[in-house]
């Protein structure tokens, strides 16, 4: 079937970059069904919102994004339009009845179903799974036809999460830890790198927690990281997102000696203050948080750390919030995200006293300031020096391509559209809000 006379599927994902993988593989699951992707619902036949239950009053949003689709739905009475992800698995039929014009909700781990939900819809009918199927949705999806890749991809290994945070959905829309096989993980790295990948990130709710099982029995993350290693075409592995108390011996060490693996870690820790960290549940201390960072260091000196952290969580003080900027200070991050507390129906911190919006406010502001001072302060001190430049895309301007550094910085560079997929050394020569700019270390020679 050609392009002009296919169905038109348009996704629109919100949240975390395992929404942006999940999206990737339900696009893949209805091209089964003779769709192809479009870049705006004005002419889709398909609508599939990928939801994301993290931030405030996200179902609130969701039917929000939904009524504006009342109008097209009213010109054209074939459009479907479903609800998928985090928000989908909470809300289930509610979704539908108070959006009647809604044909489909699929949760997160039943997605691979979605071709068989695609034909209910297509004979007039509603089509609703949020169950916690027993079979491998990697394993309905492995067969599905895939495109040529650019050069960087997502690749999920672990799904779900057992630590329970006081202020976390994910337990409750994702389910409980899950890891993938190693043959798989391993099966579809190769067909990434075959269709043109060059950088793979592996996902998971706590991906340093997974646990798949493989030729010589259950595997730690350092040992999936070794075995991706090994593949020839993939040169670099990054992973996300961790927790503290699963950042183990072997991880640390391979940070130290996996040339493949880039120096970049992202490690929430959420508070600095041992009192506010146990009413979240985190089973970690301040100090935990602090010597595990000085042994990943010790490791590997140039890596950059991520972090993130909730200000104003049920409780907190003038005292807890100092301990987190202390911390904050302590650490010296080279990227982190920050956010005012919110809460989620369902979850523990839910029901307990709030902290005033206005206080919660103004600790935001001072911690953001805080953490963008130390983000420019690293950047600004990679000028002048040499990294590393995985060429994603063309930039804004005329003959710019834009990639990442190994530190994951984005890094504006003028060269050729041909670098595209290429591995080549910049000097940086300019340090911007959010990005780096540079020229080819091989002019810089010339």
């Amino acid at each position: 079937m050609s392009d002009e006379n296919a169905k038109k599927l348009y996704i629109k994902t919100y949240g975390c970059q395992m929404n942006v993988y999940d999206s990737e593989r339900m696009a893949e699951a209805l091209g089964g069904q003779g769709y192809v992707a479009t870049d705006t619902p004005d002419d889709a036949d398909m609508i599939l919102l990928n939801t994301c239950h993290i931030r405030e009053k996200a179902a609130e949003k969701i039917y929000s994004e939904l009524g504006r689709y009342k109008g097209l739905k009213a010109e054209k009475p074939d459009l479907k339009i479903g609800v998928a992800g985090c928000v989908a698995q909470a809300e289930g039929a509610e979704i539908m009845r108070r959006q009647p014009m809604v044909d489909l909700v699929v949760g997160p781990q039943s997605y691979h179903r979605l071709p068989d939900m695609e034909q209910q819809v297509a004979k007039g009918q509603k089509a609703l799974d949020t169950d916690f199927p027993k079979e491998d949705k990697f394993d309905h999806l492995k067969s599905r036809p895939k495109a040529q890749r650019g050069p960087t991809a997502f690749l999920t290994v672990q799904e779900g999460c057992d630590k329970f945070c006081a202020f976390c959905v994910v337990p409750y829309t994702r389910g409980a830890e899950v890891s993938r096989p190693v043959d798989q993980v391993l099966s579809e790295a190769r067909d990434l790198v075959d269709r043109g990948v060059r950088e793979i990130t592996l996902l998971g709710q706590n991906v340093n927690a997974y646990h798949g099982i493989g030729a010589k029995g259950e595997t730690s993350l350092a040992d999936l990281i070794w075995q991706l290693n090994d593949i020839d075409g993939l040169e670099r592995i990054r992973f996300t997102t961790s927790h503290p108390n699963d950042m183990d011996d072997a991880l640390i060490e391979a940070h130290g000696t996996c040339d493949k693996l880039m120096p970049y870690l992202h490690l929430p820790v959420q508070s600095g203050s041992d009192r506010i960290l146990k009413a979240m549940n985190r089973k970690h201390t301040a100090e935990d948080y602090i010597r595990l960072i000085e042994r990943i260091r010790a490791a590997r000196p140039d890596i950059l750390m991520s972090g993130d952290f909730i200000v104003g969580f049920p409780g907190e003080t003038d005292q807890d919030f100092e301990d987190t900027m202390a911390l904050v200070r302590a650490v010296n991050y080279g990227q982190a995200f920050s956010f005012k507390y919110s809460t989620r129906p369902g979850t523990p911190a839910a029901e307990r006293a709030q902290v005033d919006p206005d206080v919660a406010s103004d600790r935001l502001q001072r911690l953001q300031a805080l953490l963008n001072e130390q983000q420019r302060s690293i950047q600004d001190a990679m000028v002048g020096q040499e990294v590393t430049v995985l060429f994603e895309k063309p930039g804004r301007l005329a003959g710019q391509m834009v990639g990442k550094s190994e530190y994951l910085h984005a890094v504006h560079v003028q060269a050729p559209k041909s670098m595209r997929g290429e591995l080549v050394r910049v000097r940086i020569t300019e340090s911007s809000t959010n990005s780096l700019a540079g020229v080819l270390a091989q002019d810089v020679a010339a």
